[in-house]
């Protein structure tokens, strides 16, 4: 072997040991700055990614979280305005959103911030339903496109009555959710949206989103029907749909999430954001949740 031969391996040997080494440091870095996987499955292969009454979904079963403890006091545990999402509480949302699109996506509340979101439902359709004036300036303009609709709507229900609203509601039969059916138009239940427009009642939602009305304080409307109105709708289709709940470290946002969409359905959460996946085809529940309902005496 000539002195240049092994002049040459003398130096590629330590070459590729310092290369292998510097790719192991790499390789640790990336995995140790990147965020978590994401809670949501992929979608499972071969099924059709469409809008219809049948949603496209998995069947794979998502991690449940703990079981957060039940309130045992009346009234809103927060006098915090109704904040923005954050970053955590954005990219679930938008994680959520873009495996199921296109969709039809459905938003109780509107700011730029929801509004931007639509962009991820291209070929879908969107809907936001909204009463504050001053969200829909906020907002500026939606995009310009025939698939995102935006309604002003009024509610009528402050959050301070949201104790009575519930206590009352479990002892109405018109309530329940086989008497609903899947169409709040023909509810008699108080807390059901049987005057929202025709296109919101005519559709099935595959992916909803509670971040209004304010509910921040008593006075103000509260989030006791939109809740409620979406349980009753995401259980319309044959097969599952996602019910995406903020500002849960409040009372009443909390109650009704329990009672309406269920601790069983809790398949992941961000700061005040919770997602639930809620089964389709009301024939098979006799009641809204299968465990115990919140106590609120």
């Amino acid at each position: 072997m000539t002195s240049r031969k092994v002049l040459l391996i003398l130096f590629f040997v330590p070459s590729a040991i310092s290369f292998l080494r510097l790719f192991r440091i790499m390789a640790a870095t990336t995995a140790a700055s990147s965020p978590p996987p994401s809670t949501i499955p992929p979608p499972t292969p071969g099924l059709p990614l469409q809008c219809s009454c049948t949603p496209c979904v998995t069947s794979a079963r998502l991690s449940p979280l703990e079981s957060p403890s039940i309130p045992r006091r009346s009234g809103i545990s927060s006098n915090t305005a109704t904040g923005v999402l954050n970053q955590e509480e954005l990219r679930l949302l938008s994680s959520i959103i873009s495996l199921r699109a296109p969709c039809n996506l459905l938003f109780f509340g509107l700011r730029p911030q929801l509004l931007a979101l639509s962009a991820l439902n291209a070929g879908g359709r969107t809907v936001f339903l909204d009463d504050g004036v001053r969200n829909l300036r906020a907002a500026a303009q939606p995009p310009k496109s025939q698939s995102v609709q935006v309604y002003k709507v009024r509610y009528n229900d402050t959050a301070g009555r949201a104790y009575d609203m519930l206590r009352r509601a479990r002892s109405d039969p018109a309530c329940a959710l086989e008497a609903a059916a899947g169409d709040l138009r023909s509810s008699a239940c108080p807390l059901a949206l049987s005057w929202l427009p025709d296109e919101v009642h005519q559709r099935c939602w595959h992916v909803i989103v509670v971040d209004g009305p304010s509910g921040d304080r008593a006075e103000a409307p509260g989030r006791m029907a939109t809740i409620y109105s979406a349980g009753v709708m995401a259980r319309a289709g044959e097969r599952a749909a996602e019910v995406l709940v903020h500002d849960v470290d409040r009372t009443v946002e909390k109650w009704y999430s329990w009672e309406y969409l269920c601790n069983e359905n809790l398949a992941s959460a961000k700061g005040k954001l919770w997602h639930f996946r809620i089964p389709g085809g009301n024939s098979k529940f006799s009641g809204f949740c299968s465990d115990s309902k919140v106590d609120i005496i």
